[in-house]
């Protein structure tokens, strides 16, 4: 046995939680993708600028883009919404757009939503490095974000 006894060396963490964690952010990472290479169900609410804008929800200070998987769970969000009779203006658009384009155009902290009524069904793509481009990730401090441009 090891001076750490069953933790990994170094690490303060048991093997057995190491490979769970490896095992999640494999699964994450694998998810991710797969949104990435996916059209998505973005509805249209309200305008900016004078174009329509893509529907957001601000939640503790970050800014998510509302995305569905389909027509589906674009109309449970609907109901659970209470606005199930009026008529839902949406653009398909691909995942990997919403994080590398859109995200940062938001201009504050901002992530995606994927079937947000679909409670544990549903994803979250909080704006972190590895998810959204480093100038849009508020884990990254400022010298990282702007090419150490700061």
């Amino acid at each position: 046995m090891s001076e750490n006894g069953d933790r990994i060396a170094g690490s303060g963490v048991a093997p057995a939680q190491a490979a769970e964690v490896a095992a999640r952010r494999r699964e994450f990472a694998e998810l991710l993708g797969e949104f990435r290479r996916t059209p998505v169900l973005v509805p249209l609410g309200g305008e900016a600028e004078g174009e329509p804008a893509l529907l957001t929800a601000d939640f503790n200070g970050i800014r998510f883009i509302l995305a569905f998987s389909d027509e589906q769970a674009l109309a449970r969000y609907a109901i659970a919404r209470g606005e199930s009779a009026r008529e839902w203006t949406y653009q398909r658009v691909l995942g990997a757009r919403l994080l590398d384009v859109a995200v940062p155009a938001a201009g504050v902290p901002c992530g995606v939503a994927l079937d947000c009524a679909d409670g544990s069904e549903g994803m979250v793509f909080p704006p972190v490095a590895g998810i959204v481009p480093d100038g849009a990730a508020v884990d990254l401090e400022d010298e990282a974000r702007h090419g150490g441009a700061v």
